[in-house]
C-alpha cells in the first residue's frame, strides 16, 4: 500500500517491508541543502513515495535560511505522511554562541514541531560528558536526540580527501564507545558520518562499518549513504533492512534496491527478504 491507496501493478510480488513507524530499514532524506525544496516539491516527492520516507533532515541549518510560515509548511506536510523531521547537524555553529542560544533552539524546534535533534561534532571538539549533557537536555524538551559519530575531525563541509587526511582521523573504538554511550543514554539513533569512511577517502574503510555492527547491531545506527554505490554496498553487505541516509533525489534508486525490485548487475534479483 501506499499513503494514497493501493500500489500499482500490486499483484507483482516485493520484498516485505515493516510498515511505517519502521524500527528497521528506516530511510531518512536529505532536505533542502543542494536544491531548495519548498512544499510542493516536497508534496510531489511523498504522495508518490511517501511510503518509503521514514525522516526527513534539513542540512546546513538551511531552514534558519527560510521564512518561518515555510519550515512550519514542510514539517506539517512531512506529518501528514507519518514522516519525522530531524534539524541535521546545526546545533555545532548554535554552540559557538553560547548556552542561551543552545536553549533558545532547542526551544524553537520544538514550537516549531521538529521531532529529533541530531547532535554533530564534526567541526568542534566537545567533551563527551558534555555531549551526554546535550542528549540529557534535548530529550527533557520531549525531542528525540540523534548524535552523529564519527572518525574524521573536520566532518560535514565537503572537504577533500586530502584535507581530512592532512586533520587525522580517530580510533574508531572511542567512537564506538562514545556511541554506545549515547544509546545507554537513551539516544534514538546514533548518525554514522560517512567522511573518513566512505566519502572524502582515497580508499573506502569498509572495516569500520564492520565494526559498528558487530559492536552495536544495526537497529540503533544509521549510515550516511548519499552516493548510489555507497548505498548499493551497505544493502549489499547488511541487507534491505540497514538504515540509511540518502539524498531526496535517491529515495526511488534506495527503494528499489530494498524491495529487490531493480538493482546493479551485482544486487538485481538477489536482494531478498524472508517472512512467515
Amino acid at each position: 500500500m501506499t499513503d494514497n491507496g493501493t500500489r500499482a501493478f500490486e499483484k507483482l510480488r516485493l520484498n516485505q517491508r515493516q510498515a511505517k513507524p519502521r524500527t528497521r530499514g528506516v530511510t531518512e532524506i536529505r532536505g533542502p541543502y543542494y536544491s531548495v525544496m519548498g512544499k510542493r516539491y516536497l508534496q510531489d516527492v511523498l504522495e508518490t513515495m511517501g511510503t518509503y520516507v521514514d525522516a526527513l533532515k534539513f542540512a546546513g541549518g538551511s531552514f534558519s535560511l527560510m521564512p518561518r510560515a515555510a519550515v512550519k509548511d514542510l514539517l506539517d506536510l512531512c506529518h501528514q505522511h507519518e514522516v519525522v523531521i530531524s534539524t541535521g547537524g546545526f546545533i555545532e555553529h548554535v554552540l559557538t554562541q553560547g548556552p542561551e542560544a543552545v536553549d533558545y533552539y532547542i526551544r524553537e524546534c520544538k514550537n516549531l514541531g521538529f521531532d529529533i535533534v541530531e547532535i554533530s561534532t564534526g567541526f568542534i571538539t566537545i567533551p563527551t560528558d558534555d555531549w551526554l549533557r546535550l542528549v540529557e537536555k534535548v530529550q527533557k524538551a520531549g525531542l528525540k536526540a540523534k548524535p552523529e559519530v564519527g572518525i574524521q575531525f573536520g566532518a560535514g563541509g565537503a572537504s577533500t580527501a586530502e584535507a581530512l587526511e592532512a586533520e587525522g582521523a580517530i580510533d574508531p573504538e572511542w567512537a564506538i564507545q562514545q556511541a554506545q554511550r549515547f544509546i545507554d543514554a537513551g539516544a534514538y539513533m546514533i548518525m554514522i558520518e560517512s567522511e573518513g569512511i566512505t566519502e572524502s577517502v582515497k580508499q573506502w574503510r569498509t572495516e569500520i562499518p564492520a565494526k559498528i555492527v558487530n559492536k552495536l547491531g544495526l537497529d540503533k545506527v544509521m549510515f550516511e549513504a548519499a552516493d548510489p554505490d555507497v548505498f548499493a554496498w551497505y544493502v549489499k553487505n547488511y541487507g534491505p533492512e540497514v538504515n540509511l541516509f540518502v539524498d531526496h533525489s535517491q529515495i526511488v534508486q534506495l527503494e528499489c534496491l530494498r524491495s529487490g525490485l531493480w538493482g546493479t548487475s551485482s544486487l538485481w534479483g538477489r536482494v531478498l527478504t524472508y517472512k512467515e
